[in-house]
This record gives structure tokens, C-alpha cells and sequence, in this order.
């Protein structure tokens, strides 16, 4: 048998001399041929226990005493993990939905062909050779299917309140992919029933459209950049017109929300409205570090405009060009109340927004408001046909 030079290094922890290890070897009865890579010994009859190569280094130590082996602290090569502050961890996100009221589903992969049609109707699913079942027989191109099914299980037994989300994949044929599948991580959730638990004090209400929008917002709040996603009105096979959006960020369209279309609902075996949202994880999974800045210790002003738009503008486009043309001393725009009614063109619709502002250097005067909101107006006069309303 062979004993390596490394092994035996390796396994004592010591050089020992190549001659002693020879001399050792042979004093022991054995034949030894020097290698390159160490030495060839051929054990005694009498010496059975001599089997593998450890059995000759454990032999050549035992000779050799183990006194006579230097204590040595072992050394290893320690690397750091590779960690990006701006990386999003999942659990921090689950953490969050857990705390909102949900419950984390994990639904199969495979799912039943017509009903996901229903769907994604655009899009042909693998379907597999040899399924489990007809009912599991094509991958997945989405979670809301595996969701509404978990819903429908829990209405049917008696839960008047469901909350639930999952991440998981997607399988999206593509023949530029590996494989010609491509595979993406995608984060959903879905309520139905009513909007809390049942109490004495409280009124009992079902579920709405902003009830899920809050709790998608939260979600996007944690990467410290929600002003860079916005809601677009957006028309889905699946969810019911006007009542259904993209959710869109750098102008690309990362995910959907809105309320299961009624047709729909029906043929899940849905009992009442219900509401689901579905995004990519690699649109929130990376935040914005945070930047420490001074606080201003000069007083803030608050101006309330109301502008009066057509009804198909979008609030959201109208407050977003309010920040972007308010000029320095402009530190938020919101939306407060939406009027339509007596006093307002029919057709029209009143869009109240507080503008906060304030400076760092300096308490602002009238002059420097002004001059603030007569920009913002004018912004939203040329891209929406904005007026003030009287």
C-alpha cells in the first residue's frame, strides 16, 4: 500500500524527515520503496491491522511519539459573507405582512392548465409528460391561481376572514433562457371576507381595493424609494375593469393589483369580493440606503390648492408633477380630497393637495411660497389643463 507524503503531513500535523519515516516503516517489518509521492510499504502476515494508508500514519506517529509532535493551534482561511446593506432580506418582508394580519401560503408549482387560462390567458404554460394529476399537469406562470384556491379552502370551512401571501416561482417559457424555461421569483398576496375580526366596537366591513393597496405600499415603503413606484390604471383578464392596476416603476410594468373580476369569482367558487396584488421580487428587493441630513430648525408652511382636472387625469400623475416642479423649498405634496359635484364643471374633478415647504437656511417668506406654488401651478396648467378651483 501507499503512503503520501501530503496525507501524512495533513494527518499529523508535523514534518517528520523522510528518512526516519522510512527507517520507522522498516523497523517495523515492513518493505519500503521510496515514490515520488512518498513511499510504498508492504506490512508483515503478522500485522492485519495494517489495512489503508491511515493505518501507516498512524503507525509512523506512534513510533515517532506523539510527544515528540509540537502542539500547533490549527489555521484556517476565514472569508467574509458577501452582504450588501441595500439588499432586501425576505424575512423582513414577511416579518412586515405577518404583522399586518397575514398568513404565509406555499401552494404547488403545478397547477390545472384551464383554470390558469383563465388567468394568463397570453402565455402557453409547460405542460408536463407525465403529471401527478390532470389537476396538476402545467407549471405555474403565476401565484394568484394557487392563492384564490387556498382562499376557496379556507371560505369552505367557515373562515370569514382570509390574509394570505406567498413568494415563490414563476415559470415563464422562453427560449432565450436556459433550458427554454425562465424562472422568477414573484411575491403576492390575497384578502377576502371582512376588514378585522369581528368586535363590539368596530363595524363589521368587507374587504376593499385600498385595504390591499395600503398593505402593497407598506411593503414598498421598506426600500426606502415608495415615491419611484407608482400606480397606473391597467386592464387584466383576470381582475375587474376599474378596479385593477399596474404597478409600475422606471416606466417597466413589475407587478399587478386589484379585485378578482365577478366572472371569475364565480367560476373559483369564490364567496364574495376579493382582492389580490402580484409583483416581482427583484423590483423591492433592493432599498435605498438612507442618508443622514440636517433637520431644518426654521418653521414649515403648509399651502392647500385645489385644481380642477378632467376625470380621466390620474391624482397620482397631478401630485407627482407637483413635486417635481416645486423647486427647492418644496418637501412633499399630498392628496387630501378628491370633489366631484355642485360647483364643479361636469366632467371635471377637484383635486385638494397640501404642499409642504421649508428651507434649511433661512425662515421663507411670502415671496418664496408664491413663487413655489405659481410654479406648481403652472406645471400642472401645461401637462393636465389644470385650473385653480374659484
Amino acid at each position: 500500500m501507499s503512503l503520501r507524503r501530503t496525507k501524512l503531513d495533513n494527518l499529523l500535523g508535523h514534518h517528520i524527515p523522510s528518512e526516519d519515516v522510512a527507517e520507522i516503516l522498516e523497523r517495523l517489518g515492513m518493505s519500503v520503496e521510496t515514490t515520488e509521492e512518498g513511499w510504498t510499504a508492504q506490512a508483515p502476515t503478522w500485522r492485519f491491522d495494517i489495512a489503508i494508508e491511515q493505518d501507516l500514519v498512524e503507525e509512523v506517529g506512534r513510533i515517532y511519539g506523539y510527544d515528540n509532535i509540537p502542539n500547533q493551534a490549527p489555521v484556517a482561511a476565514l472569508s467574509m459573507n458577501l452582504h450588501k446593506e441595500a439588499d432586501q432580506p425576505l424575512k423582513r418582508v414577511r416579518d412586515l405582512l405577518v404583522d399586518r394580519g397575514y398568513h404565509e401560503a406555499i401552494t404547488y408549482s403545478f397547477v390545472e392548465p384551464e383554470q390558469q387560462k383563465l388567468i394568463v390567458p397570453e402565455i402557453e404554460p409547460l405542460i408536463l409528460p407525465f403529471p401527478i394529476s390532470a389537476d396538476m399537469s402545467a407549471m405555474r406562470l403565476g401565484l394568484i391561481q394557487g392563492l384564490l384556491n387556498t382562499v376557496v379552502h379556507n371560505q369552505k370551512r367557515q373562515q370569514p376572514r382570509v390574509r394570505l401571501f406567498e413568494q415563490g416561482l414563476r415559470f415563464i417559457p422562453d427560449e432565450a433562457a436556459e433550458n427554454g424555461m425562465r424562472q422568477e421569483t414573484m411575491l403576492a398576496g390575497v384578502i377576502a371576507g371582512t376588514r378585522s375580526e369581528e368586535h363590539w366596537d368596530i363595524e363589521t366591513n368587507t374587504v376593499d381595493f385600498f385595504d390591499l393597496k395600503g398593505d402593497l405600499e407598506a411593503i414598498l415603503e421598506l426600500t426606502c424609494n415608495e415615491k419611484a413606484y407608482s400606480f397606473k390604471a391597467a386592464k387584466h383578464p383576470a381582475l375587474h375593469p376599474g378596479q385593477s392596476a399596474a404597478i409600475v416603476v422606471d416606466g417597466k410594468e413589475v407587478g399587478v393589483i386589484g379585485t378578482v373580476h365577478p366572472e371569475l369569482e364565480r367560476k373559483f367558487g369564490l364567496n364574495g369580493r376579493t382582492i389580490v396584488f402580484e409583483i416581482e421580487w427583484a423590483a423591492i428587493n433592493e432599498r435605498v440606503i438612507p442618508e443622514a441630513v440636517a433637520l431644518s430648525k426654521f418653521p414649515s408652511n403648509r399651502r392647500d390648492i385645489a385644481l380642477v382636472v378632467d376625470e380621466s387625469v390620474a391624482s397620482g400623475d397631478v401630485v407627482e408633477a407637483c413635486l417635481k416642479s416645486g423647486g427647492e423649498f418644496l418637501t412633499d405634496a399630498k392628496l387630501f380630497d378628491v370633489y366631484v359635484g355642485k360647483g364643479v364643471e361636469e366632467g371635471k374633478k377637484s383635486l385638494a393637495i397640501a404642499l409642504s415647504l421649508q428651507s434649511v437656511e433661512r425662515t421663507l417668506e411670502d415671496a418664496d411660497i408664491a413663487g413655489s406654488v405659481d410654479a406648481i401651478v403652472a406645471a400642472v396648467s401645461e401637462q393636465f389643463g389644470a385650473t385653480l378651483r374659484d
